[in-house]
């Protein structure tokens, strides 16, 4: 394994955070988070026009960038480094790659363009909280029990005489659900004997379609109820759901180290934050960074964080590692966010000062895709670690 960065890749890294410097500093995030949309659709264009961000890890032929989870592992880095608030992590790491993945020549030809020139937004519509589990992070996904399995709730999908899918129930946590032009919304079909679970392409406009924005802990992550009352939805791919669970689980894996290299984005800079306040902030006529207590809380601290992205890099260049790199990076996260609110003490809990944003993104993250002993225990489980691998488990 080569380590280094290639020039591309470093290029990619630079503009990327030269452009959020000047377009998302704190204020602009608190900004973005209150519009309408959860996030600043002007920058949001800008990403995708200049940078062709959501289409990064999208193969050309579909106007995509055409480069690997590594380069859009490290877009997340620099986006979670600013805590940008857009639909990146809903679009480009887990819709998109679902549509290549299952989608027809014909679904991939009319969507995946779109994506990758911004003009379409997208999202993973799931029932419950089971995000984690039906992308495969926290337990395996093959027994469709994160669909609740044929039985009452979640989205039921009936097939008319005519050949058009109609999709009932609702999906609760879905990331900019309240936004996304598109969604890809799991949804089971043969009653309870015969269940089994399709993935089917829902338009943000479509007739039966009720979106609701909740109240999340942390903004920068926008969430939506998803119902859908009688609503035509288009099969994603084929009648055919044997690739499904592989797919969501493939996805995972990536999701999982971009989520990861996000999580050390955060990290890093809420690290570099600290250690620059601790500098100037003065105590006994003192900077309160020389006393020997705050330097070793801080080295411990770099010490987690390097090794979190180290972990991230792995998991860019190799996704079967991602889900450990996502364990280490929220640790690593929550850790550095718990330090920042302390270490700047009074303002560090207050609305005004941004410390308390990146401790609710390493609580809401860990919400969402974790918690961490689930994380690392399916790591194990899928190692063999404890017994045997299960069937088809690779390590």
């Amino acid at each position: 394994m080569d380590a280094a960065f290639t020039a591309e890749q470093d290029e990619i890294r630079r503009t990327l955070h030269e452009l959020l410097a000047k377009h998302c500093g704190p204020q602009d995030v608190k900004n973005a988070v209150r519009t309408p949309a959860g996030h600043d659709g002007a920058l949001w264009g800008r990403l995708a026009a200049e940078l062709g961000l959501p289409g990064l890890a999208l193969p050309e032929e579909y106007g995509g960038v055409g480069c690997t989870t590594a380069e859009l592992a490290l877009a997340c880095e620099e986006t979670g480094r600013a805590l940008l608030p857009s639909p990146l992590l809903a679009t480009a790491v887990l819709a998109a790659p679902l549509v290549a993945a299952l989608g027809t020549d014909a679904q991939k030809s009319a969507l995946l363009p779109l994506i990758a020139r911004g003009e379409r937004t997208a999202t993973l519509a799931m029932p419950g909280t089971s995000l984690a589990l039906a992308l495969g992070l926290t337990g395996a996904n093959a027994d469709g029990e994160w669909a609740g399995g044929g039985r009452a709730g979640g989205v039921q999908a009936r097939r008319e005489p005519d050949g058009a899918w109609r999709l009932y129930g609702e999906a609760g946590q879905v990331l900019d659900g309240h936004s996304a032009q598109l969604l890809l919304v799991a949804a089971h079909t043969g009653g309870f004997a015969r269940s089994r679970t399709l993935l089917f392409v829902v338009h943000g406009d479509a007739d039966g379609l009720r979106r609701t924005r909740q109240t999340t802990l942390d903004e920068t992550r926008a969430q939506a109820r998803v119902q859908l009352r009688d609503v035509e939805g288009e099969l994603l791919g084929s009648d055919d759901s044997l690739g499904i669970h592989g797919a969501l689980a493939a996805t995972g894996l990536t999701a999982a180290a971009c989520l990861a290299a996000e999580a050390v984005g955060a990290a890093a800079e809420a690290l570099e934050r600290t250690v620059a306040y601790v500098k100037e902030r003065e105590q006994f006529g003192r900077a309160i960074g020389s006393f020997q207590a705050v330097k070793h809380r801080l080295a411990d601290l770099y010490v987690q964080v390097q090794a979190a992205r180290s972990a991230a890099y792995y998991a860019a260049w190799d996704p079967g590692a991602g889900t450990l790199a996502l364990a280490q990076g929220l640790d690593a996260l929550r850790s550095a966010a718990s330090e920042a609110v302390q270490l700047h003490g009074g303002i560090g809990f207050t609305w005004e000062h941004e410390a308390h944003l990146y401790f609710k993104r390493a609580a809401a993250d860990e919400l969402l895709f974790g918690p961490v002993h689930r994380l690392r225990g399916h790591a194990a489980d899928r190692a063999g670690l404890f017994g045997p691998a299960p069937a088809g488990a690779t390590a």
